[in-house]
């Protein structure tokens, strides 16, 4: 069975590190044409250097994913580029928090805005596209704290957790263009955003203990679920959350098996 992805053009928003440029960078590699918005001008600059040398076609885009008017003029650049936007992966976000009591209104704000915000406003340039070409694939990324959140994650749970609704209702909403529409759920794969690379040893055992298959994920782990949801493969999946996190908690002492072994 061959994933087939060649001649697609995809979008892909916060891929200038990250999960979100191994998104990008295993969707190039398939032979899909990707277009990386990023807010660094930087990011996209070294992105731009990573895909002329390796040969792959796309472009990078610097926008604000809070900018409406930004984020549709940079959906128009990619439609009159490559003719078509067959994929559509909201990977941006931001995390931060603190205990209810104490959370800063603007803290919560900003989760909202970009987890949740950003990605309904780039769905909304991209559906018109997607609806007049009969067919697509809209991934949106949540979390495992959509799942299970974290004390002192309130912002951010209750972010990603929206998504998952508003990924539901979407998918409903698109299912009459042949345009499904699923959410993603990482867990523990270490990026500059979670920092569990810098957490003490300690602290590193206790979060790996709370993990079915106990090692930390790799960024290319969600790329590749990626790959197969944006397939012909994954036609029939749609208005769901995909979990990715090693089987976290997928029963209540995980770490029993490690012992018992």
């Amino acid at each position: 069975m061959l994933i087939d992805l060649k001649s697609k053009t995809a979008i892909v928003t916060g891929a200038g590190r990250g999960i979100g440029r191994e998104i990008a960078r295993t969707l190039a590699r398939e032979g899909v044409r990707v277009a990386i918005f990023d807010a660094s001008q930087d990011l996209l600059d070294d992105a731009a250097t990573e895909w002329e040398a390796a040969g792959w076609d796309g472009m990078q885009l610097a926008l604000d994913i809070r900018d409406k008017a930004a984020i549709r003029e940079a959906v128009d650049a990619v439609e009159q580029q490559f003719e078509r936007i067959d994929i559509l992966v909201n990977n941006a976000g931001v995390a931060g928090g603190a205990k209810v009591e104490t959370l800063d209104e603007a803290m919560w704000d900003v989760n909202f805005d970009v987890n949740m915000k950003g990605m309904f406003l780039v769905c909304q340039a991209v559906v018109p596209v997607m609806k007049r070409q009969r067919s697509g694939r809209i991934l949106n990324a949540s979390s495992y704290a959509a799942i299970t959140p974290s004390v002192g994650g309130a912002a951010y749970a209750a972010s990603k957790s929206a998504v998952v609704g508003f990924t539901r209702v979407l998918a409903g909403e698109l299912g009459p263009w042949d345009v499904t529409v699923n959410a993603y759920a990482p867990g523990m794969i270490p990026t500059q955003m979670n920092r569990f690379a810098d957490q003490p040893e300690a602290r590193k055992e206790k979060l790996l203990d709370t993990l079915t298959l106990r090692r930390w994920g790799e960024a290319k782990d969600v790329a590749n679920l990626i790959c197969f949801l944006s397939s012909d493969l994954a036609g029939y999946i749609t208005g769901t959350l995909i979990d990715v996190s090693g089987g976290k908690y997928a029963t209540q002492m995980p770490w029993l098996a490690y012992e018992q072994n």
